[in-house]
């Protein structure tokens, strides 16, 4: 019987793994931060958190709606749910004191997102003319690399930061760079990103991947990764140059590099659909929104007015 229960216990340990497994490094620290702002909330109304139940899940989220974006509290129901979840107890979102609490604040406060500033071209160029003004060779190489990689790839901070050398397979029209996990592929399956040779050899990011690396190999690196640095560290290189671009870096972030890679592309006339296939997204929806971004002016209705 106890062999019996011990197997239980095991299974039940896996599943909880597993299920952690599941999420990124990124949405853990999310929910756990969600989790700690629902814990506090709780406390001050002297409700209970673990389990919790549907009444306090929506005062919770009429409470947060007065300063929260709707996509903000839609991962903290989520954080709230997978920690039920993890402890065994039972929690329905559906429920209609939380569903139909939910649609009348996305109708109060909307979801549209204002995001970060996309680096275009222009802007891409000027900011690797202030990357090469780093005197310290190593900082220089490795921040070129990083951006124009980033931008060339679309791709995100958590991916940039994964990066290892045998993730790479050099060939002759470019490099082709293994993704093992990213944000919309956390069972594992990975994707292929192309990445050619430029003809303008300061903007490749080919080349300049290519001088890092041997930069690396002549200090004989032990690292496994490319770059080495933390998610967060991509954020501070992008404000840093954008900032010494004369640009407002509040504005801009790590994913700037991405979106402006989407933007530029589709402002170039690349399809709906070679967009996806660089940026991995899943759905259409986000890179419809950065189409539409790109052809606000060019598409416009006004363009067709003449006043000769």
């Amino acid at each position: 019987m106890n062999k019996v229960l011990d197997k239980i216990k095991d299974l039940e340990l896996e599943i909880k793994q597993n299920i952690k497994s599941s999420k990124s490094h990124n949405t853990i620290r999310a929910y756990k931060s969600d989790l700690k702002s629902f814990n506090q909330f709780c406390k001050n109304l002297n409700l209970r958190s673990m389990p919790t139940n549907e009444k306090t899940v929506s005062l919770f989220i009429t409470e947060i709606s007065k300063f929260s974006k709707f996509s903000t509290i839609k991962r903290k129901l989520a954080a709230i749910k997978t920690s039920h979840v993890l402890t065994g107890n039972y929690l329905d979102l559906k429920h209609p004191i939380i569903n139909e609490n939910l649609k009348s604040i996305k109708n109060k406060i909307g979801i549209y997102q204002k995001s970060k500033k996309p680096i275009l071209i222009k802007d891409l160029k000027e900011i690797i003319s202030n990357v090469e003004l780093q005197k310290n060779i190593k900082t220089k190489l490795r921040d070129k690399a990083l951006i124009l990689v980033g931008f060339a790839g679309a791709f995100r901070r958590s991916e940039l930061v994964a990066l290892k050398f045998k993730h790479l397979d050099f060939v002759n029209e470019g490099v082709k760079i293994f993704i093992e996990r990213s944000k919309t592929d956390q069972s594992g399956e990975g994707m292929v990103k192309a990445l050619p040779f430029f003809n303008d050899r300061k903007y490749c990011p080919v080349l300049n991947l290519q001088i890092w690396i041997n930069f690396l190999k002549n200090k004989n690196t032990k690292s496994e990764k490319i770059f080495n640095i933390s998610d967060k560290s991509v954020a501070l290189i992008v404000k840093k140059y954008v900032k010494a671009s004369g640009l407002d870096d509040t504005n801009y972030a790590g994913h700037s590099l991405r979106s402006g890679f989407a933007t530029s592309t589709a402002e170039s006339g690349a399809e709906e659909m070679q967009i996806m296939a660089m940026t991995g997204h899943k759905s259409n929806l986000m890179v419809r929104r950065y189409i539409q971004e790109a052809n606000l002016f060019k598409n416009n209705a006004l363009n067709k007015i003449n006043f000769n």
